[in-house]
């Protein structure tokens, strides 16, 4: 694979390899963009079919996390890192303080948090070797930034219903969520609690288990969850769930999920668009956890925060108008007011540095 000329690595500014023989730790940290300041991303533990998969998904949720805190209005950069590993089988403490010991050799310029395969408790032994760590404060949530991110795709959820439908009443709703993990089982939580109908899949049988128990979803097969008929469909597993063949049978008329890179390719968004899909952009509308942890790291008031990602809300329908009024992807949309995000706080930032 070659590197800088692969699509996903976009100009990113730094590309990292870390090994460690004695632990096992095969990582990768990609910064992307610090425009705006330092780039806080999650650690993700997953087991990468090969390295090339390992780099591709990295790059990828590296880009995601520039356009996400420029759209939240955060002064963070965009990074990311991935261990590449089974979390069920390969963790130690030993590992993830390696793995400390490879953020710290960042000297700052990547934050890690907390992400799919990792836990609070998993940061905790990062922290041990390293400053560089988020996400992992003494909050209402113990630190996870999950039930915040769920809190941002609900939003997000009502926003569209409303710019579809007019209203953005949920009682009787049905919704379609895929994965039932820490941000899917929130999810399906605030939409039960509000009247929605949930139809729930997850690859863990426990994790299905507890929500028909628990929240009272209906439960569906994982090979039949994105076809479901429904009015909403929100993928919170693994990325690229949208692509040439699953998109021709989507029955929802809403996609709006927490998975990162729904997409598994550019194309992807023109094909909903022609299909008459509302999409909401996963980067945009996922940002409640990287905002909690902006909140935790910068030790701000949590009375805000709740404000600060219903704002996610507003932006989504600014992205949607916008879609609207050129018959454009909302994908492209999102990216391109993100650069123009990124390139208006550049500039004042460099005025300001004039002044002075």
């Amino acid at each position: 694979m070659g590197v800088f000329n692969a699509l996903a690595f976009d100009e990113h500014e730094h590309l990292v390899f870390g090994c460690d023989h004695d632990t096992g730790l095969r990582a990768i940290i990609a910064v992307h963009d610090t425009t705006l300041g330092p780039a806080v991303g999650g650690c993700r533990m997953y087991p990468y079919g090969s390295d090339e998969e390992a780099l591709d998904d990295v790059l990828r949720l590296s880009r995601g996390m520039t356009y996400k805190s420029a759209l939240a209005g955060l002064p963070l950069g965009g990074g990311k890192s991935v261990i590449i590993g089974n979390p069920a089988t390969d963790k130690s403490p030993a590992l993830f303080q390696a793995m400390g010991r490879f953020v710290d050799s960042l000297g700052g310029r990547y934050v890690a948090a907390e992400d799919s395969g990792t836990s609070v408790a998993d940061l905790h032994l990062m922290a041990a070797a390293t400053d560089h760590v988020t996400g992992i404060g003494t909050t209402e949530h113990g630190g996870d930034p999950s039930p915040n991110t769920a809190l941002g795709v609900f939003v997000a959820i009502k926003a569209a219903l409303s710019h579809r439908l007019g209203g953005d009443e949920l009682k009787g709703i049905r919704v379609a969520v895929q994965g039932l993990g820490h941000v899917g089982f929130h999810l399906a939580s605030l939409l039960r609690g509000e009247g929605a109908r949930v139809l729930a899949a997850d690859i863990n049988e426990g994790n299905l288990e507890r929500a028909v128990q628990e929240l009272g979803v209906e439960p569906v097969s994982q090979d039949e969850i994105l076809f479901a008929d429904v009015d909403v469909l929100a993928p919170c597993a693994l990325g690229g769930a949208l692509n040439s063949e699953t998109i021709p049978r989507l029955r929802a008329g809403i996609v709006a999920g927490a998975a990162n890179n729904q997409l598994r390719e550019p194309g992807d968004g023109a094909r909903l668009v022609d299909r008459g899909i509302l999409y909401c952009p996963d980067f945009l509308i996922n940002a409640g956890g990287i905002i909690d942890v902006h909140y935790q790291r910068m030790g701000l008031d949590r009375a805000d925060l709740t404000t600060h990602i219903e704002g996610i809300g507003d932006r989504l329908l600014e992205v949607l108008r916008r879609a609207d009024g050129c018959h454009s992807p909302t994908q492209s949309i999102a990216e391109a007011l993100a650069r123009e995000l990124l390139n208006h706080r550049s500039r004042v930032g460099a005025d300001k540095r004039l002044v002075a």
